[in-house]
């Protein structure tokens, strides 16, 4: 990959880019790249959204690294690729589509779906490929609230399998991921937070993301906060006890399975709940990261867009050692269809905005 400087955006302080642009238009998405990035700490994340805890010193690397501020999909597309996405590409660039499985029974036992994502970084870490993942496991004191952690052992990737389809601020991590000197980390996101890592390594921004190896994109329709979702719309509202829960899906609609049976819920009655900067975001699928993964409706299989060198080798190596089974997609399948119009229509929705 080349280095862009053309993402660049000059020395600006905080009020004068991301407070106006951003979060006074109500394009922030909580990811914590701007308040990881300052070399002040100057910034702080308060009810999920950053604010000024002390003088700006105006040195612009909060701009240049927001996803929300000066963002250009072309750019970035050939930052990665080389090139942009065609016509016929509705989901972004790929060297390869497949359905996946893991192999191993406790990641079964607690995955989302297929389990991909988590098999892929037992896989990275097992190999000595990388010495940790940034991922999201659930709080202790809260049910289903997402807690960033740098895992390190298959226990801690563990715990972080399976959605949590609440805000996470995963970014923020990055500040300890630059701490690491001897080992290389993946980093596990949604859409928002790989477009902020690829614009910050366009714009040479090294000292937090140089240990960064692979990108893992989770296909995503919109996050939700966790006031609205869990405490407002199950705990209040629908009299769901948080603690009773054990998985969340969204599969045309909202699947809790509890430790009383499953749940369901319909899209329409949480929508409100959703974070109003995700209305901002165009990317379904993650079209930056190295790997893609998602549900689309498939049943204990994760459907994985390999788009980079990189992403395939992490997958083709982790089929090979048994930690995946894989099945090649062909044309007409019901999840590739599926996936092609969640991609058009998160595209139109921004530009209908």
């Amino acid at each position: 990959m080349a280095h862009a400087s053309c993402m660049s955006t000059g020395k600006i302080g905080f009020e004068a880019s991301l407070a106006t642009n951003v979060l006074k238009t109500g394009k922030c998405v909580s990811c914590g790249a701007c308040i990881a990035i300052c070399p002040y700490a100057c910034l702080q994340l308060t009810q999920g959204k950053p604010r000024l805890v002390k003088e700006c010193q105006l040195c612009g690397l909060c701009a240049q690294a927001c996803p929300r501020y000066g963002f250009s999909q072309t750019q970035l597309e050939n930052f990665v690729f080389g090139r942009n996405r065609k016509l016929d590409e509705p989901f972004g660039i790929y060297r390869q589509l497949a359905t996946a499985q893991a192999t191993d029974a406790r990641i079964l036992q607690r995955c989302q779906d297929g389990g991909v994502a988590t098999a892929l970084l037992t896989y990275a870490l097992k190999a000595g490929h990388i010495c940790g993942a940034v991922a999201v496991a659930s709080s202790r004191e809260k049910p289903f609230h997402p807690k960033p952690i740098l895992a390190s052992t298959f226990e801690e990737v563990l715990e972080c399998a399976g959605s949590k389809y609440t805000c996470s601020p995963n970014l923020l991590l990055l500040s300890e991921v630059g701490k690491q000197k001897n080992g290389r980390i993946a980093f596990v996101g949604m859409p928002c937070q790989i477009q902020a890592i690829r614009k910050m390594q366009a714009s040479g921004l090294r000292k937090q993301i140089d240990c960064i190896d692979v990108l893992v994109g989770l296909m995503c329709s919109g996050c939700f906060t966790y006031e609205g979702l869990m405490d407002e719309y199950l705990h209040g509202e629908k009299k769901v006890d948080l603690n009773e829960i054990q998985k969340m899906n969204i599969k045309g609609k909202l699947l809790l399975t509890t430790s009383r049976g499953l749940i369901e819920f319909p899209l329409a009655e949480i929508k409100r709940y959703q974070q109003k900067g995700c209305s901002a975001c165009g990317d379904f699928s993650g079209e930056l990261a190295d790997i893609s993964i998602g549900g689309l409706g498939l049943n204990g299989w994760s459907f994985a867009i390999i788009r980079t060198q990189k992403g395939e080798a992490l997958f083709s190596g982790a089929e090979q050692a048994g930690f995946l089974r894989a099945k090649t997609v062909s044309a007409g399948d019901k999840a590739l269809d599926l996936l092609g119009k969640l991609s058009e229509k998160k595209r139109k929705n921004v530009a209908a905005a």
